[in-house]
């Protein structure tokens, strides 16, 4: 998937988690290596509410791979709310 293809499907229309992904995809992103970016382009095929619940810190994802990109995608948002 090419990168500004990979921008607009960062953005869900829900406004918690477009401010959670679209700074993830412009600033982590670059920087995973393919195994993570193949993960994360995964990870927007899932639905808007499961995706609302994981980082929340609600629910995990039940599928390990994807648990993986999660947990790398809330340190991200922790991080930046932090600074």
């Amino acid at each position: 998937m090419e990168y500004n293809r990979l921008r607009w499907a960062s953005r869900r229309g829900m406004l918690e988690l477009d401010l959670i992904l679209m700074p993830f995809v412009e600033q982590a992103y670059p920087s995973l290596g393919p195994e993570d970016q193949a993960l994360y382009k995964r990870l927007l095929e899932c639905e808007d509410q499961d995706m609302f619940a994981w980082f929340l810190h609600r629910q995990d994802p039940e599928d390990e791979e994807l648990r993986r990109i999660v947990g790398i995608v809330r340190s991200f948002a922790c991080e930046r709310a932090s600074t």
